[in-house]
């Protein structure tokens, strides 16, 4: 048998309802491009691991495909920091189990680890009915070849367990370059509803055997090297921020768990600060574009996540001590139950601003335009000057620069703390936002010890910051709870003013404990310059 072929895949993933598909399939401006008639298959791809999920922890998947011609085994790495590529290495096998002789490279080996074949199990299987065809995307000999592939089906579990559906498009670059992947994957979205898909079907077949398929997820550990030049690190970043923002769409629209939209939140606040970091090195056009879409879509998911916050981490617990409670008399239990459901009203419909934001031609747009943006080093498309011939410069030197930049920021917003106000307060959570998002884009390049401990102090502060901010914020939205001409219950400005005292008690006896915070805070090292340890 002959050893696994070697490869490393480019392919962009575009989520699409099944019914546009065929749409998709027949569009004119796509069947002028294609160099061979399209090919329909049904592959069904049987993913294992061991029974501890070594590789699953390691973002490697091994897989074995049913097709009409016999059966092929592959090994995919983790997507690739640097742009949309991944190690693939693949090989014919007799039969639809793994066979770990045939992999000969050492990369593969590598990956895969200590592994015997008797530690394999099926995990999940997708059965998708594919049809695929070449085409040739650009002009002259900048031309691109590219694979579409259409796929439907599903991701299912072993013995007729749970299953999820599958309906996405695959832009593969065969030859030339990735930033034509998302040139046309703009090009099909005007054609249908389009989504950037970040996870792989391997993703969420993982998801769905660890019953959290559509689950909301954190932003992964960032990693730069030494050697990372500084517009190396913008690309890196921004992609991070750009697949954690998608990765949380799913969890997002359905609506039934706050964790999503607070996700797709932090992943914007991420990227706004990201650009705001690498400002000098963004030409003024592409910053106003970056900005203003980051703030339409933040302003567009905030209603979502304000309503969440005031329901579960402020209206709850008051609820709850008073349904727990005896001698508050029950009509203050129905106040407080009307306030609750008047909330809930608000919350359903600032989620249907979420989805129809997500749904719109104008988000798909911004996260395939930013994708492009990093694919082509859209930053380069600016004079010479002394900042943009810093970008094939080191990053490491630059990362002390930004950071030493930040931390004074936040040190001089800080300034006489105890005796600052709500408002200065506010201005000071901001400024440790930017730093601590800082502080993780760079944390691969210092030593993780004195970093964990930086960064454990920062956002334990912040986080005391935060429930002061949801507090003001909570007082905001009762402003405004029947401003869309609903009719307020009698009971609710009884409930609001429960709740707004509740807090505003717990806000005066946690003071002593912020202002030590604040002072922890800043006798914390700095980890990425010499300091004498005090700032």
């Amino acid at each position: 048998m002959a050893e696994a072929d070697t490869n490393r895949e480019t392919e962009l993933k575009l989520a699409a309802r099944p019914e546009d598909l065929e749409t998709l399939r027949a569009a004119p401006s796509i069947a002028a491009r294609a160099t061979a008639p399209a090919v329909t298959r049904t592959l069904e791809s049987t993913y294992y691991d061991t029974e501890d999920g070594r590789l699953a922890d390691r973002r490697v998947t091994l897989r074995v495909r049913r097709t009409g011609e016999g059966f092929v085994q592959t090994v995919k790495s983790a997507p690739d920091g640097d742009g949309l590529g991944r190690g693939e290495w693949e090989c014919a096998v007799t039969a639809a189990e793994p066979d770990l002789t045939l992999i000969t490279d050492g990369e593969a080996l590598d990956l895969l680890g200590p592994l015997g074949e008797s530690e394999l199990r099926p995990v999940f299987t997708s059965v998708v009915e594919r049809t695929s065809l070449d085409v040739t995307f650009g002009k002259g000999d900048g031309a691109s070849s590219i694979e579409i592939a259409f796929d439907r089906g599903e991701v299912r579990l072993p013995g007729g367990g749970a299953t999820t559906p599958l309906s996405e498009v695959e832009l593969e670059l065969k030859s030339g370059s990735p930033a034509d992947l998302y040139d046309l994957a703009l090009e099909l979205s005007r054609l249908a509803p389009l989504r950037l898909e970040t996870r792989t079907k391997a993703a969420r077949g993982y998801a769905l055997a660890a019953g959290e398929a559509d689950a909301a997820v954190k932003a992964d550990k960032l990693r730069l090297d030494s050697d990372t030049t500084v517009e190396g690190a913008v690309g890196r970043i921004v992609r991070a921020c750009l697949a954690h923002l998608a990765a949380n769409e799913a969890a997002t629209l359905k609506g039934d768990d706050p964790e999503g939209v607070h996700q797709m939140r932090v992943a914007l606040r991420r990227l706004r600060s990201a650009i705001a970091l690498f400002r000098p090195f963004v030409p003024g056009p592409q910053y106003l574009w970056l900005v203003g879409e980051i703030k339409w879509l933040a302003g567009s998911l905030g209603p979502a996540r304000d309503w969440d916050v005031f329901a579960t981490e402020l209206l709850a617990p008051v609820r709850d001590a008073f349904h727990r409670a005896d001698g508050h008399g029950r009509s203050a239990v129905e106040d407080i139950d009307a306030l609750a459901a008047a909330a809930e009203a608000r919350r359903l419909r600032a989620y249907e601003t979420v989805r129809a934001a997500i749904g719109s031609e104008r988000y798909t747009a911004f996260l395939l335009g930013l994708g492009a943006w990093v694919e082509k080093r859209g930053w380069r498309d600016q004079p010479v000057s002394e900042d943009s011939v810093r970008l094939f410069g080191p990053v490491t030197g630059l990362a002390d620069h930004l950071l030493e930049k930040r931390h004074k920021k936040a040190k001089r917003a800080g300034h006489g703390f105890a005796h600052l106000p709500v408002a200065q307060r506010h201005q000071l959570r901001i400024a440790l936002k930017k730093l601590r998002y800082a502080a993780e884009f760079f944390r691969s390049l210092y030593d993780d010890k004195p970093v964990r401990r930086y960064l454990q102090e920062l956002a334990g502060f912040q986080d005391a910051l935060g429930h002061l901010n949801d507090v003001a914020t909570a007082t905001r939205l009762l402003h405004e709870l029947h401003e869309d001409g609903s009719r307020s219950a009698p009971g609710e400005p009884r409930a609001a003013g429960i709740v707004i005292g509740w807090h505003a008690r717990g806000v005066s006896d946690g003071e002593a404990e912020l202002v030590a915070r604040w002072h922890d805070f800043l006798d914390t090292k700095r980890f990425w310059s010499k300091h004498d340890g005090v700032v």
